[in-house]
C-alpha cells in the first residue's frame, strides 16, 4: 500500500532565472561517475531507507555507480523552482512537474538531452517521451518518472444518478452535490475543459491556451461554484478525508484516490468524464549548471528500468512511466492506474505551460506577420503568472 504522497500544490512565481548558460548542449557521453549527485525533487522520487528500510533505490544505485546521492525536498512547485534557481546550491538534477519543467526549460536553466545515453529510455511510454511540458520543438528535456490523471469520482449512496461529466463539479447548479478540487493553477484547465464543451461560443480549442476573455469565463464558473467546494486539497489524504468523514460527493481527484477508499471499502466510483480528461507528469531533468552530469545520465537510466519503476508506482501511488513494469506491479493496479491501457492514455490532455493559443483564437486585427505558431506563446494568450494570480484569488 501506499506510504508516502506527492504533495503537489500550485503556487503564483515569477518567471526570473537565475544565472545559468543561455545555449545549454546535450552530453556527448557518459563517463564513470564523479562520486556525487545533487538532486531536487518532491517527496517520493528519491527513498533510501530513510522513510522505510523496505523501500530503497537509491543505496543499490550508490553501490553499483558510487555516485553519493544527496536529495533536498521542496515543499511545492514554487519552492522547487526558488532552490532550483539559488546560485549556491547547484543541484545535478530536478524531479520537475510541467508547470516548473516549462519555465526552467524557456530560460535555459536545464540542458537538452542525449537520450541515447538513457539506458532504458525507449522503454518508456511513446506517450511520455513526447510530451510538450519536457520538449522544445524536437528537442527533449525530461526522462518520465510517472503519470497521472485529475479524474472524476463520487460517492455512489449520496449521488444516485451517475455523473456524466464535469459538469457534476464545475456546474454551479449542481445543487445537493458538494465537491472537491485540487488547489493549484492547473485546476483552471479542468473547468475550461468542461466549457468547451459546454460553451462552444468561447472558441476554446486547448485547455491550457486561453484568452483573456476565456479565461475570464472559466474564472466566473469557478467562482459561481466556490460555495460547493468543501476543500482546495494540496496534499492527496485531504481529498480522502473529504471523501471518507462524507463532507464530499464529488471531486476532481487522481486514481490514487478512487484506489485507497475503494481498498477502505468506502462508496466511491470512477466517471470518464464526456468531456475527456487532464493529466500530469513528472519528469527528471539535468542542470544546465551540473557539476555532476555523468552521475545525473546513470541516475535517469536507473530510475527508468522496471525495478526501480515499481518500487517508485507503489510508494508513491502514481502510474509509472515504463509501462513494462506492469510484470510486477500487477494487473489490478496497472487496471487502477490505467498503466497499459494506450487508448485512455493517448486522449488525456497533459499538463504543460500555459501559453501558446492556436491562431483560431488571436484577434482577427493581428498582423500575419506577428502571429506565433502553434505551441508558442502568443500574445492574445494568458500565461502562467495570470493563472496563479487568478487561482489565488479565488481560494
Amino acid at each position: 500500500m501506499t506510504a508516502c504522497l506527492l504533495a503537489i500544490a500550485g503556487c503564483s512565481g515569477g518567471e526570473e532565472p537565475g544565472a545559468a548558460p543561455k545555449s545549454p548542449t546535450p552530453a556527448a557521453s557518459v563517463g564513470p561517475g564523479e562520486g556525487e549527485l545533487n538532486l531536487l525533487a518532491l517527496p517520493g522520487y528519491t527513498e533510501g531507507g530513510g522513510s522505510d528500510p523496505r523501500v530503497d533505490w537509491v543505496s543499490p544505485f550508490e553501490e553499483r555507480t558510487r555516485c553519493t546521492v544527496k536529495v533536498k525536498y521542496a515543499d511545492d512547485e514554487q519552492d522547487m523552482l526558488e532552490l532550483f534557481r539559488d546560485e549556491e546550491r547547484q543541484y545535478d538534477g530536478v524531479a520537475a512537474p510541467p508547470d516548473v519543467a516549462g519555465r526552467l526549460i524557456a530560460s535555459h536553466e536545464v540542458a537538452p538531452l542525449n537520450t541515447r545515453l538513457v539506458e532504458g529510455y525507449s522503454d518508456l511510454s511513446p506517450r511520455l517521451r513526447r510530451l510538450p511540458a519536457y520538449t522544445s520543438g524536437d528537442t527533449r528535456y525530461g526522462v518520465p518518472i510517472a503519470w497521472g490523471v485529475s479524474t472524476l469520482m463520487y460517492n455512489t449512496d449520496k449521488v444516485k444518478d451517475a455523473p456524466t461529466g464535469w459538469g457534476a463539479v464545475f456546474d454551479p447548479k449542481g445543487k445537493g452535490r458538494t465537491a472537491v478540487l485540487r488547489d493549484s493553477p492547473l485546476t483552471i484547465a479542468d473547468a475550461a475543459l468542461y466549457l468547451k464543451k459546454d460553451r462552444p461560443e468561447l472558441g476554446i480549442t486547448d485547455p491550457y491556451a486561453l484568452t483573456t476573455a476565456q479565461l475570464d469565463a472559466v474564472m466566473k464558473l469557478l467562482e459561481k461554484g466556490r460555495d460547493r467546494v468543501r476543500s482546495y486539497w494540496t496534499h492527496p489524504s485531504d481529498a480522502v478525508a473529504a471523501f471518507a468523514s462524507g463532507n464530499a460527493t464529488v471531486g476532481q481527484v487522481w486514481p490514487y484516490h478512487l484506489d485507497v477508499l475503494s481498498r477502505a471499502h468506502r462508496p466511491v466510483a470512477e466517471v470518464r468524464p464526456a468531456e475527456g480528461v487532464t493529466g500530469w507528469a513528472d519528469a527528471w531533468m539535468i542542470s544546465a549548471r551540473a557539476r555532476h552530469p555523468s552521475c545525473m545520465y546513470q541516475w535517469m537510466s536507473w530510475t527508468s528500468g522496471k525495478r526501480v519503476q515499481e518500487q517508485i508506482a507503489n510508494w508513491v501511488g502514481v502510474a509509472p512511466a515504463n509501462p513494462e513494469t506492469c510484470d510486477y506491479l500487477g494487473r489490478r493496479f496497472c487496471t487502477a492506474y490505467h498503466v497499459n491501457n494506450r487508448a485512455y492514455l493517448n486522449q488525456v490532455r497533459f499538463a504543460r505551460l500555459p501559453g501558446g493559443c492556436p491562431p483560431a483564437s488571436r484577434p482577427a486585427t493581428s498582423a500575419p506577420s506577428a502571429t506565433p505558431a502553434r505551441g508558442t506563446p502568443g500574445a492574445a494568450c494568458t500565461d502562467y503568472r495570470t493563472w496563479s494570480d487568478r487561482w489565488a484569488r479565488l481560494t
